[in-house]
């Protein structure tokens, strides 16, 4: 087992991701040989030696790990017990093999990172095992909040941890509303302990779960840094469901991360008459994201096959009324059915149609209108005085 200052030192003068550096340790060098030789500037580092070139003097660990543990946050590696291996894996490497079966091109940043920096809850496995990314926009819409905040709301009470950036719009709102919920919420941050960015979110980086990056203490939020953080949100949710972005919005790099690593990639659809939603619009329209409308419709997505029917679920919340119940036949002769204020007229004389007359208006048989009527009748849907038929005015279904 390497130690903390390699890593350490590994973090800081290798910003990953690095092809390099994962070709070395799968091929079974540790993290103390190769800050070794990084720092000797060794024949055998190959493209690493490239990538460290200028900055492989700076050799500052022991200061790296104070300033870290004095902004809160924890150096996990592949060395150490809470790296969240499986989320690792189930990505980077099974993720990744499935969608190069399918085609995808390679990418050569999207390898696994080699170290991150934890603030908050370090059991990242058992947080990740159930996750949702939720991104979006920076500018968002009244709409795009109300969306989010329903999804988010019924994610938490599926049990799912909310992933996302920490960025103002969409998903400050999913962070929010899932600490309202009580549910776990991670930010993966574009930037390194010590720095707070964006600064208005400083309190909400306080109250969440956790806060992951993979840069060491003191990084700027440099605009590469987030298409980076993009692909740590991808990899280390289930799924990713984008909200509401615009055509060119960085929330759809999430999409194309969350592809090549084989996850479950959601949209929701909005708004044709704006630019807000237009990414997410023509990602269900090119096949590129599922199309979703709820939280049990992610569920179902983020769960075996068989095992959640969002559409039963949805005839469940959305149960048909009696009148929506009926058949056609059934339609036809409750249409033709007279509305009634009352059983009797002025004069005395009930009120209502006579089963002849109602058939002929329905089109159909006097026998069979008859029948359909009797079972109108039990189900409270018209009511007879004598001879005559008639359903209230006030019928809600008038």
């Amino acid at each position: 087992m390497s130690s903390p200052e390699s890593w350490a030192y590994l973090s800081r003068v290798v910003e990953g991701p690095s092809r390099h550096l994962q070709a070395l340790l799968a091929a079974g060098r540790d993290a103390d040989e190769i800050a070794a030789g990084v720092r000797s500037r060794a024949s055998w580092l190959g493209g690493l030696a490239g990538e460290t070139e200028s900055r492989h003097a700076w050799d500052q660990p022991a200061r790296d790990l104070e300033d870290a543990q004095s902004a809160g946050y924890t150096l996990l590696t592949p060395d150490s017990e809470r790296w969240p291996a499986d989320a690792i894996t189930g990505s980077f490497i099974d993720g990744v093999a499935a969608s190069r079966a399918n085609h995808a091109d390679e990418k050569t940043d999207g390898v696994a990172p080699h170290a991150l920096w934890v603030k908050g809850d370090t059991e990242l496995d058992g947080l990740l095992v159930r996750s949702v990314g939720i991104v979006g926009t920076r500018a968002s819409t009244a709409y795009g909040h109300h969306a989010t905040t329903d999804l988010a709301s019924g994610l938490a009470g599926y049990g799912y941890t909310v992933v996302s950036g920490g960025a103002l719009g969409i998903d400050t709102v999913a962070h929010e509303t899932a600490l309202a919920n009580r549910a776990p919420t991670i930010v993966i941050a574009a930037c390194g302990p010590g720095v707070v960015y964006p600064r208005r979110n400083a309190e909400l980086f306080n109250r969440v779960t956790a806060v992951i990056t993979e840069y060491p203490p003191g990084v700027t939020p440099d605009r590469h840094r987030f298409l980076t953080r993009n692909r740590l949100v991808a990899a280390l949710s289930q799924g990713s469901l984008i909200v509401e972005a615009a055509f060119r919005s960085g929330a759809l790099n999430t999409l194309a991360w969350a592809h090549y690593y084989n996850r479950r990639v959601m949209a929701v659809p909005g708004p044709i008459l704006g630019p807000s939603s237009l990414g997410t619009n023509l990602a269900i329209q090119d096949r590129r994201a599922e199309m979703v409308l709820n939280a049990e419709q992610v569920h179902a997505h983020l769960s075996r096959v068989g095992e959640v029917d969002a559409a039963q679920q949805m005839e469940i919340d959305f149960a048909a009324d009696e009148v929506q119940k009926l058949s056609r036949n059934e339609l036809r002769v409750f249409d033709a059915v007279p509305l009634i204020d009352a059983p009797t007229n002025d004069t005395g004389a009930p009120t209502g149609a006579a089963a002849e007359d109602i058939a002929a208006r329905a089109g159909l048989k006097v026998g069979l209108t008859v029948h359909i009527l009797v079972d109108l009748l039990g189900r409270g849907l018209v009511s007879r005085s004598g001879a005559l038929w008639g359903r209230p005015a006030l019928d809600s279904h008038a």
